[in-house]
C-alpha cells in the first residue's frame, strides 16, 4: 500500500501535473513508470463471479441514492457484489443515504462504506487505489455515483468475464440522459425522506462507448491487487484541498497499456447534469464551468464512442 502524503500541496504539483497529462498521452512509454507489466496470462475467472463495484461520493448523494437504489431494485441473482463506497463523513446528505441503505439486505450484495477525510476523496485515485490492492473480488468496477446498474447489469457482466483475462474492460453501451439542470424533477433530494427510487427509462438514449473511461472501467482483480490504481504514480496518491479533475483514469488506461476490451452489458444507465456539486468559488466561476460542460458535451454528443 502506497504512503500517502498528508500535505495537500506541493510547489511542483502543476509541473508534474502537466508532466503525467503528457506521458499519459503517449507520449513517454508507461514502461518508465511500470516496468515489466504483465498485460496477458491473468488467471482465468469463472461464475459464479465475485465483482466489487468502487465509487465515491461528495455532496453528490442525489445521484448516490439512484445508484444504490438500482442494486435493491435489480438485486444480481447469479454474482456476489461488494458495492464500496468512499465519502466524507462532515458531507450530512450522503452520509444520510449511506446509513439508510446500510441498514437494508439485499440478497448477493454486500454494503462496503469507507470514509475517508474529504481532502483524500479530492483525489479520486486514492481511493480507487485503495481498495484496488485490498480488493478480494475477481473482478473490479471502478465508477462514479451517478451510474447506475439495472436489470441483468452485473449477472450479464459476470457471464461475459466469464473465462476472460483481459486486464481492462467496459461496456459497449451505456444509456444516459440529457445534461439535467439541478431544478430537474429527477435530482430532487431530501435527506428527511429518503426512500429507494427509480428512474423513468424514457428519458434516457443509447451512447456507445470507445474505451474504458472514468466510470466505465472494469479491471482483472488480480491486475487490481498487483498494480493498484495508479499506485506507480506518487503524484495521483496525494491528498488535495479542492476537486480534482480526474486526469488519473486516462493515466490508468495509459498504464496497463489498453484502452479496454468493449463488451455487451445490458442496463448500464448514468444521470447527465450541468451543475457540478463539487464545483468550488464564486456564482460566476460555477457557471462558467457549467457552460464550458454543455459545450463539451455537445462536441461528445456529435462523436459517438468518445
Amino acid at each position: 500500500m502506497s504512503n500517502y502524503r498528508e500535505n495537500t500541496t506541493h510547489w511542483s504539483d502543476p509541473i508534474v501535473g502537466r508532466f503525467l497529462r503528457f506521458a499519459a498521452g503517449g507520449f513517454i512509454p508507461a514502461g518508465w513508470f511500470l516496468p515489466n507489466f504483465k498485460q496477458t496470462g491473468w488467471p482465468k475467472k469463472s461464475m459464479p463471479m465475485k465483482i466489487e463495484v468502487v465509487s465515491h461520493c461528495w455532496q453528490y448523494a442525489h445521484f448516490l441514492i439512484y445508484q444504490l437504489s438500482s442494486l435493491v431494485n435489480f438485486p444480481p441473482q447469479k454474482v456476489q457484489v461488494t458495492m464500496t463506497v468512499f465519502y466524507a463523513e462532515e458531507d450530512a446528505n450522503t452520509l444520510a443515504v449511506l446509513n439508510y441503505f446500510g441498514n437494508m439486505s439485499v440478497p448477493n450484495v454486500t454494503w462496503n462504506w469507507q470514509a475517508r477525510p474529504k481532502e483524500y476523496l479530492f483525489r479520486r485515485g486514492i481511493g480507487r487505489n485503495q481498495a484496488a490492492q485490498a480488493t478480494q473480488a475477481d473482478w473490479v468496477w471502478f465508477t462514479d455515483c451517478d451510474l447506475m446498474f439495472r436489470e441483468n447489469c452485473l449477472d450479464a457482466l459476470g457471464e461475459a468475464l466469464d473465462g476472460r483475462d483481459d486486464v481492462l474492460v467496459f461496456p459497449r453501451q451505456e444509456r444516459i440522459t440529457s445534461l439535467l439542470t439541478e431544478e430537474d424533477p429527477m435530482l430532487s433530494f431530501s435527506a428527511d425522506s429518503i426512500a429507494v427510487k427509480d428512474i423513468d427509462a424514457e428519458q434516457f438514449t443509447v451512447s456507445e462507448r470507445g474505451r474504458a473511461t472514468g466510470p466505465l472501467q472494469i479491471t482483472h482483480g488480480d491486475v487490481a491487487r498487483t498494480y493498484g490504481y495508479c499506485d506507480a504514480l506518487s503524484y495521483y496518491q496525494r491528498p488535495a484541498d479542492k476537486w480534482c479533475k480526474a486526469y488519473e483514469d486516462r493515466a490508468f488506461r495509459w498504464l496497463l497499456r489498453s484502452q479496454g476490451e468493449p463488451l455487451d452489458i445490458p442496463g448500464v444507465y448514468r444521470i447527465r447534469h450541468v451543475f457540478k456539486g463539487r464545483y468550488t468559488g464564486s456564482k460566476a466561476n460555477t457557471a462558467l464551468r457549467s457552460s464550458i460542460r454543455k459545450t463539451m458535451s455537445a462536441i461528445k454528443d456529435d462523436k459517438p464512442g468518445e
